[in-house]
């Protein structure tokens, strides 16, 4: 918002007169190109398509283009330093936080013959800390055991819920006890009596749980662990050391929060999880380029003219006065944003496949392939697709203008982008301000599924804001304001009451109604600090080539500026990125309110799938080391 507010101070005022007053649009208007058939011509008179070739008045864009970078890169230095320093405030907390004392451990090498693997781990790191390490937790194969938790935890529910059901019963005179069928979804099999069925089910389940956990914890180690330090330095210092010869044993990183941990990826090892990026990587570049056919085709025939031709049984429809003016404005950016939704379960199991290790991790990899998903797609898919649909026989006649076409269409597709943001505020925050949606579904259950208190909290539960979805949804705008701030002005008021809007309504949802589910402590942040300098890079290279089209002889003058974006990634990578990949030492020394529970840290990383009631915690450690207590070096 606030390199959109410092921008437009200068743009609209400077801008819209002298475009305004120019008649570009009359002389050259046999070449241009409305995405919406003469309804927003109005508009071009404001942009750079009312600008003369060679023009002398370009000499005020090209110095706009340039207030818009330095704007840009004030503005995301300065919020750098702003966010590092609330990460270093939020790290050195005197709260005592489980993570801060731990460090997780990957590939590990093969154990010596007679050792286990926590022997194996005790006594490596206990020869390299031997004053600060306090106990390690080898990881293991939890797939059955999580199996068998989960169904145990489903019938403990259906009880709840059974019990629940038969107290309303009671309170409406004699109590009828519910019934279920035992076959598949409850609708054939043997009837039994609810409460009597699922107490045996839990019981049966439980014995079964233990035996399990038993055998997990002894015979399904695997070739990761957790260790715990006694100091924070010492875990700090511990993530950032290299441990061993061979970068591919004893890969020592920062552990994430209990919550966070995958534990299923935990284990893989560091070729695989190369191999696995790679792989993701060029089915991200796949997904990225084959969408961008869809993508361009409904962009192209979402638009009245084509649906006319495609569909004539709707003209009596499209034909209507009111509803033409809102389905011309709005109908091919609400097919995009539909199209758009289906995406992002995707990336995030894409992610997750990376053999990432934490919960926050796989969202910012999804956020970022997300990202450039909708800006390849979205942006550049719909000026190229667009563009080329319409001119198709202009392309086949003179293949050499295809990029002077593209060119020129700039300003004419600036006023999709336009609708397609204010659609986005009007609509997006509209539904996120009122949670109408979340409502509906809160009420259908409380009515018709929910009986008893647990279950009502559970569908009142907010969840997380959805960063893999949010952020780069937020990005794609600031790519579309910024590559039109210069182009079309007038689109800069669209962009800041985006923004501004959602400062408001996001500020709110995050204090007052959504619930984290991690705390990453601004990892977030690098990130979109890299893509928001992406968007201006792309706005510099666009800019360099309009000018060029317009043959304005000093366009050169802009080649330093996608340079100097590139330096300044640098720049701020070196200065600032380190402090957010790991703890800085003088942050992880500061004092704690408290000493530290270190057996209840230990006992935060536990699964839950492998806590039970009836285990002790000697019981469990012996279990994990395999030895006697009186053998084991903790």
């Amino acid at each position: 918002m606030g390199i959109l507010v410092l921008s437009g101070i200068v743009l609209l005022p400077v801008l819209l007169p002298i475009a305004a007053t120019d008649d570009g649009v009359k002389k050259n208007e046999h070449t241009s190109n409305n995405t919406s058939n003469g309804t927003f011509s109005d508009l071009d008179k404001l942009s750079m398509a009312n600008i003369e070739v060679k023009s002398p008045r370009l000499w005020a864009f090209l110095v706009a283009t340039y207030w818009v970078s330095v704007v840009t890169y004030f503005l995301t230095f300065k919020a750098y330093k702003h966010v590092s320093a609330l990460r270093a405030t939020a790290l050195m907390s005197n709260e005592v936080k489980p993570e801060q004392f731990a460090v997780l451990v990957r590939d590990l090498p093969n154990a010596t013959s007679g050792q286990t693997r926590k022997q194996q781990v005790d006594t490596y790191f206990k020869s390299i800390y031997p004053e600060t390490f306090y106990r390690s937790m080898v990881v293991t194969n939890n797939k059955e055991v999580d199996k068998i938790w989960g169904e145990l935890e489903g019938f403990k529910k259906k009880l709840a819920r059974a019990e629940a059901i038969y107290a309303l019963s009671q309170g409406n005179g004699q109590g009828t006890r519910p019934t279920n069928r035992t076959g598949f979804l409850g609708l054939c099999g043997k009837k039994v009596d609810s409460i009597e069925y699922y107490n045996q089910k839990i019981k049966e389940l439980t014995q079964k749980l233990e035996a399990e956990q038993k055998v997990t914890l002894r015979e399904k180690q695997q070739g990761s662990a957790l260790v715990f330090f006694t100091s924070r330095v010492t875990a700090a210092l511990a993530a950032q050391s290299l441990h061993a010869q061979m970068v591919d044993n004893w890969t020592v990183t920062e552990a994430p929060e209990p919550r966070q941990l995958i534990w299923s990826n935990l284990t893989i090892k560091f070729y695989d999880r190369i191999i696995r990026q790679y792989v993701v990587y060029i089915v991200v570049f796949l997904t990225i380029v084959f969408y961008m056919i869809p993508i361009a085709f409904i962009s192209a025939v979402t638009t009245l003219k084509n649906l006319r031709k495609i569909l004539p049984f709707l003209k009596p429809i499209v034909d209507i006065a009111a509803l033409k003016t809102v389905l011309e404005a709005y109908l091919p950016q609400l097919a995009l944003i539909i199209f758009l939704a289906l995406l992002p379960k995707f990336l995030l199991f894409l992610s997750k496949t990376e053999g990432i290790p934490s919960g926050s991790h796989v969202i910012r990899a999804a956020s970022g392939k997300y990202f450039y998903f909708i800006v390849f797609n979205v942006f550049i898919g719909v000026t190229i697709g667009g563009t080329l649909f319409a001119s198709i026989k202009t392309i086949e006649e003179k293949p050499n203008s295809i990029f002077d076409m593209l060119a020129k269409s700039l300003p004419g597709n600036a006023t999709f982008f336009l609708t397609f943001v204010a659609l986005k505020f009007f609509v997006g925050y509209g539904l996120e301000l009122s949670r109408i949606v979340p409502l509906i579904i809160y009420h259908l259950k409380r009515k018709y599924l929910c009986k008893n208190e647990a279950e009502l909290r559970e569908a009142w539960f907010p969840g997380d804001i959805n960063y893999a979805t949010r952020v780069p949804s937020d990005m794609l705008i600031v790519t579309i304001v910024l590559c039109y701030s210069v182009i079309a002005p007038v689109i800069i008021p669209f962009g800041v009451l985006y923004f501004a809007l959602g400062w408001l309504v996001l500020r709110n949802q995050a204090l007052k109604v959504y619930v984290p589910a991690y705390e990453s402590y601004g990892r977030m942040w690098p990130h979109m600090q890299i893509r928001i300098i992406s968007a201006l890079f792309l706005y510099q290279v666009t800019m360099l080539g309009y000018f060029g089209v317009m043959r304005f002889y000093y366009t050169p003058i802009l080649v330093p500026l996608p340079i100097l974006s590139l330096v300044f990634v640098f720049v701020c990578r070196k200065k600032f990125y380190g402090a957010f990949c790991h703890t800085v030492l003088e942050v992880a020394s500061q004092e704690l309110k408290e000493t530290p529970h270190m057996e209840q840290i230990f006992k935060s990383f536990i699964p839950p799938s492998l806590i039970s009631e009836k285990q002790e915690d000697e019981h469990f450690e012996d279990a994990l080391s395999q030895v006697s207590r009186s053998e084991s070096s903790v």
